[in-house]
């Protein structure tokens, strides 16, 4: 793996690379990621503005304290894991007619009024990895199947699956916007879909990045079917989306106290705002959050409204990070210049697989 910080420059801190070394090195590594002690509340239902808002608020009610919560939307769906301990005692919520109340409460806010689908909640004891779980949450929730009206103009990956059957692999090749934990999304879903990865190759050039991966079932068959092929295309979209930063980027940093996440929240809704992904952490008694937030209709907030939400909220303590809608700019050059993303990207995927076939000695020549 050759790797870089996430501003593209050369690892020289030893302590980081130091700690990379021993993570790989071990062969069980401490999944804990210090939520031991803490209550794992896992919600998915409908998504809408407010809804977070409405969860924390009753969460609040409850006497639950929120210590640390992921939350990503996509497709018309939200996934939430929310580790929570009990505000007065700071212990986990173990009493069963508590955790009962808890559930159907938060069952009810995912409900809403109007909801046709499921929304589901459970609460547990057991230490996960918190991203893999919301893959896996919003994949059984089956969100892949749903394209959102909403999303049609972002630069969807590009996912191309052929079957190489005189060598019983399937080659998934991988086409999008490159970003932080990529390949950790796309593995993760391959993994948790029963499949082997033999051969892979991944480049990145400029923000782009092209993903190749040779894999085969457990059992070591390739893929079979249309429809099976049709589904990994899309399970594989879905977890690239997923992480997908829309909005406006906010971060909030200030001291820890009851009910923050509440008032925070709140002022978000009475603002017309929505929340499409949050990242929820506290440690010695500071809150560190991050919020991407559209407008109600997932268009470009207007930046007197993110200026009057600074003043509510205290200009020094929640600030704008970075623009939001790249995807969508770039989408319109695209559209200008007349050029489609499926066919500027098949000369650059078949480059791909004649450049491995040569790497594995498979073909004397990939010009």
């Amino acid at each position: 793996f050759h790797v870089t910080d996430l501003n593209g420059n050369k690892l020289t801190d030893e302590s980081v690379i130091s700690y990379i070394e021993q993570s790989l090195e071990t062969t069980y590594p401490d999944k804990s990621l210090g939520f031991n002690g803490l209550t794992a509340l896992e919600l998915t239902g409908t998504d809408r503005v407010g809804l977070l808002s409405e969860v924390f608020a009753v969460l609040a009610e409850l006497q639950c304290n929120v210590v640390d919560a992921k939350v990503w939307t996509h497709n018309g769906r939200i996934a939430s894991l929310i580790y929570v301990k009990d505000c007065n005692s700071g212990s986990p919520i173990e009493d069963s007619r508590r955790i009962d109340r808890i559930e159907a409460r938060l069952r009810n806010v995912l409900r809403g009024d109007n909801d046709i689908r499921s929304a589901r909640t459970s609460v547990s004891m057991a230490v996960t990895h918190t991203e893999r779980r919301l893959h896996q949450m919003m994949s059984a929730d089956r969100d892949y199947e749903r394209k959102s009206d909403l999303q049609c103009w972002t630069d969807s990956p590009v996912v191309n699956v052929q079957n190489w059957t005189e060598r019983g692999y399937s080659v998934v090749n991988v086409q999008c916007e490159d970003r932080p934990k990529l390949l950790f999304d796309v593995v993760c879903t391959l993994t948790d879909m029963e499949y082997v990865v033999f051969h892979a190759s991944i480049n990145t050039t400029g923000d782009k990045a092209y993903l190749e991966f040779y894999i085969r079932h457990t059992d070591g068959t390739p893929i079979s079917s249309e429809p099976e092929r049709h589904r990994l295309i899309q399970c594989l979209q879905a977890a690239i989306e997923r992480r997908a930063s829309e909005g406006i980027r906010l971060e909030l940093c200030t001291s820890d106290r009851q009910g923050l996440l509440t008032d925070v929240t709140r002022t978000f809704r009475e603002n017309g705002l929505n929340v499409t992904r949050a990242e929820i952490s506290t440690a010695m008694g500071v809150a560190m959050n991050v919020f991407h937030v559209t407008d109600a209709t997932r268009n470009l907030v207007d930046p007197k409204s993110i200026e009057s939400l600074r003043q509510k909220i205290g200009l020094g303590n929640l600030k704008v990070k970075e623009l939001p809608f790249r995807h969508h700019q770039m989408a319109e050059r695209q559209d200008e210049h007349g050029i489609g993303v499926g066919g500027a990207v098949l000369l650059s995927l078949g480059s791909l697989v004649r450049k491995n076939l040569y790497n594995l000695g498979l073909i004397k020549s990939y010009s």
